[in-house]
Order: C-alpha cells, then sequence, then structure tokens
C-alpha cells in the first residue's frame, strides 16, 4: 500500500487529500503541530475505512520535523508523496507597503525552509527508487503580486520557483514534482469545497503531464470574488 505524507494537514483541504488519496489505495499520515486535533482528523479518516495517522512536528523546528518523519517511516515505510500546504506564519497577510524584515522572514521560514527540510526527508529514499511524486500546494500570490499578500507572496513565490527547478532536476529521475496554485477562498458545499481542489491533486499526481496549474484553471487575481 502507497503512503501519502500531508505536511500541514487540517480539517480542509488536508482533510479533502487525506480522502481522496485514501479511497485510491494510499495510507495517509498527518503532520502538523496539533497532536489532538491529528488525531481527530486520524479517527475520522479510519472511520471511511482510510487507514491514517497524525504525526505533530512544528515546521519551524527542523530536529521536530525530523522526527516525525523518522515515527512515518518506521510505521508506514517508504514514502510514496509528500503533499505540502501548510498555513504559517506568527504575521497575517501583510501589504506591501508594510512588509517588515520579521513578517517576511517569519513567512520564508515556514514556507520555504519549512519545505526544503520536508522535501529532505523523502528525497533521498525517492532517488533511490526512482520513484515518488511531491506536491506543494501555494495561494496565488505565488504567481501574480497581489500587493496585499505582501509578506506572503515573497515566500510563495520563493517556494514556487522551488518547486519549478525541482521538477525540472527530478523528471528524468522518475519523481514527480507538481505546484498547485490557489486562487479561491476556500468553501465547503460550493464551488471550491476543498474536494474538488483535491480531486485536481489527484489528477495532476496520476497524469503527472504538468509541472504547474491554478485552481481554478486559469483563474488570476482579477478574477478572485474577494
Amino acid at each position: 500500500m502507497k503512503t501519502i505524507v500531508i505536511v500541514g494537514a487540517g480539517p480542509g483541504l488536508g482533510m479533502a487529500i487525506g480522502q481522496k488519496f485514501g479511497q485510491n489505495g494510499f495510507q495517509v499520515a498527518l503532520v502538523s503541530r496539533n497532536q489532538d486535533k491529528l488525531d481527530n482528523l486520524a479517527a475520522q479518516l479510519k472511520s471511511e475505512g482510510i487507514e491514517a495517522s497524525g504525526f505533530a512536528a512544528d515546521l519551524y523546528n527542523p530536529e521536530h520535523l525530523t522526527q516525525a518523519f523518522d515515527q512515518i517511516k518506521e510505521k508506514y515505510g517508504f514514502i510514496d508523496v509528500l503533499e505540502f500546504s501548510p498555513t504559517v506564519g506568527q504575521f497575517p497577510p501583510t501589504p506591501a507597503m508594510n512588509v517588515t524584515a520579521d513578517n517576511a522572514l517569519d513567512q520564508f521560514q515556514g514556507l520555504v525552509l519549512g519545505a526544503i527540510h520536508s522535501v529532505q526527508q523523502v528525497l533521498p529514499a525517492m532517488l533511490e527508487r526512482q520513484t515518488g511524486a511531491i506536491l506543494f500546494t501555494t495561494g496565488l500570490s505565488a504567481i501574480y503580486p497581489i500587493p496585499m499578500m505582501g509578506n506572503v507572496g515573497i515566500a510563495s513565490g520563493g517556494l514556487r520557483n522551488y518547486a519549478n527547478n525541482l521538477h525540472t532536476d527530478l523528471a528524468p529521475k522518475g519523481i514527480y514534482v507538481g505546484h498547485l496554485s490557489l486562487g479561491v477562498f476556500i468553501k465547503p458545499d460550493t464551488p471550491t469545497d476543498p474536494k474538488y481542489i483535491a480531486d485536481a491533486w489527484y489528477e495532476m499526481y496520476v497524469e503527472k503531464n504538468k509541472a504547474e496549474e491554478t485552481f481554478p484553471v486559469g483563474v488570476t487575481p482579477e478574477t478572485i470574488v474577494w
């Protein structure tokens, strides 16, 4: 049975991705900071017939993150898919004119360094087997300048750059790297329900024919309903 690790798992998108991949034969390892919340999410997945467990870790603490991945590998073995979609930071989205070193660095450490540390936990084994997938989920500010997302966009743009370069490096080695940028406010029971985003991710994972996409396809800042 294959294993997906969802870094930044929560009751919305993370749960939807866990359900989608779990329904297609994956074991699901959930990673975020709060063990109690993770246990509740895992219990919900198990009630749906999906093997799942939670592993608490703080993206800002590389040692804790490594420990969580070590526990995942001990329990589930090889990690076939890493999905990275955390909400990070001690600062809210900040307009560009109010960006400071502190609120920019905070986002960068969580998103970019957190992604790098996470990738380092799975990449050696993927390279050895020449298989696997690494999936990065961001907001639309990763692609387009959105002034109200000043500090977030700096980090998200860096993460997109990292993802696209990884795609170029790793595709010849049998490892798929994808980036999905969300131009929606996620709302259950609407066309922006997280299950539709999970569907889009699973399709990208299965087809492996594009480095990145937006959700919805073709969305721009001008077409977002704020």
